[in-house]
């Protein structure tokens, strides 16, 4: 019996063949997933067929393999796209450590507060241990890391300096830092943008009235165009009168597009709709919906949203990627309410806290953290377009406390 014969083409960006022939089988192996080939084939007076069976000239056999072929493209593209997205989310967060200042200054009232810190442990001796960490727990608690935080932080500490492994205010500092740190990262790891793996991807933005909700939409808009990203905004705030203006003028300053709802009854469902299909059609790289601000107490309002989110989905399973909760900082503790009544309503993935630069409230960051169990993806340090940050747990805690 002649054994089969294969002739298959490459492109000169293949690094190496997409198939095996083994024992008469022919096999398609997923290489290389980051890249969206389409090497072309030549099946030259051959019997063998996809996965063992015989015969190519078999009509069904020839469309079985047609299938197979599509379905590797589809999962090889979907693969670089999720490799496209990781690396977005992952470059962003790095351009955030090296532009540090930005965080260390908008966290100077916070830093301020917690100074005395500094002064606490500078003359520290065994003897002043219990005075000295009833100020430093006072201290935490100014900044609002919350009483539940701020006694396993101090209970820790004192543990290790009774059972010596603590000796001076330099290593109490250093223990502080990294009870912070840990408890930043362990509940919630995830602080980069999750983008999943098929364009556009969807960010959904929500929260109460005056928190800075569109104002943070516009500068994550000018991000991700300062990345090459192609963006999409949809204007779902149709209660506000100018909310729609405000948009625009962010979707201009960016250079971004924009879906404006026509009419004065229009459903924020329908423009977030309309502004999916046509991220769908024309190749978007991201949508970013803004929705109405909203008091977490308003239970038909809150439904709305969550009517929003279904209107995404129906168009592209699993969207919204991120559903963006954005938080005024200057609230402090009294933000976990409505983040809790958001989360339960709509799912939030992830916290944008903003005007930490104006309040010496920064320890609301842990503290909702813990709570909740969900990452802080940016932080606001200030009024520029620049000023809304990657958060960066690790730089966080070095900001706080100098």
């Amino acid at each position: 019996m002649a054994s089969p014969s294969l002739s298959l083409k490459f492109s000169r960006s293949t690094p190496s063949p997409l198939f095996s022939l083994s024992n008469s089988s022919f096999s398609l192996l997923p290489l290389h997933l980051g890249r969206c080939l389409s090497p072309t084939q030549s099946l030259a007076n051959s019997t063998f067929s996809l996965f063992g069976s015989p015969s190519v000239h078999n009509p069904r056999r020839r469309a079985s393999w047609s299938q197979s072929w599509r379905s590797l493209k589809r999962f090889r593209c979907e693969a670089a796209q999720a490799g496209f997205f990781t690396k977005l989310g992952r470059l962003l967060k790095e351009k955030a450590k090296s532009d540090v200042e930005k965080l260390f200054s908008g966290f100077s009232k916070t830093r301020d507060n917690l100074a005395v810190i500094d002064e606490l442990l500078l003359y520290w001796n065994l003897a002043d241990t219990d005075r000295v960490l009833d100020e430093l727990e006072e201290a935490l608690l100014v900044s609002d890391f919350g009483p539940k935080i701020s006694i396993k932080i101090v209970e820790s500490l004192r543990e290790e300096i009774l059972a010596g492994k603590l000796k001076s205010g330099d290593e109490i500092k250093s223990a502080l830092k990294r009870y912070v740190l840990e408890l930043l990262t362990s509940k919630a790891n995830k602080s980069d943008l999750q983008l999943g793996f098929r364009r556009p991807a969807v960010i959904m933005v929500v929260g109460v009235n005056g928190g800075g909700k569109t104002t943070s939409l516009g500068k994550l808009a000018h991000r991700l165009k300062n990345e090459g990203i192609k963006v999409l905004m949809a204007a779902g705030d149709t209660f506000r009168a100018a909310a729609s203006d405000q948009l625009e003028v962010w979707a201009e300053r960016t250079g971004s597009e924009i879906v404006v709802g026509e009419g004065e009854k229009v459903k924020a469902a329908s423009v977030l709709s309309q502004a999916v299909k046509r991220g769908k059609q024309e190749g978007f790289d991201v949508v970013l919906c803004d929705t109405s601000g909203r008091l977490h107490t308003n239970y038909s309002l809150m439904e709305e949203l969550s009517a929003c989110k279904r209107a995404i989905s129906k168009l592209i399973p699993g969207a919204p990627n991120e559903v963006l909760l954005v938080l005024d900082g200057t609230t402090g503790l009294n933000m976990l309410p409505q983040a809790r009544e958001f989360n339960e309503v709509v799912g939030i993935t992830g916290l944008i806290l903003t005007k930490l630069d104006g309040s010496a409230r920064g320890g609301c960051v842990a503290s909702v953290v813990d709570e909740l169990g969900i990452p802080v993806k940016f932080v606001g340090v200030g009024e520029g377009v620049e000023d809304l940050q990657p958060f960066d747990a690790e730089a966080f805690v070095n900001a706080i406390f100098s």
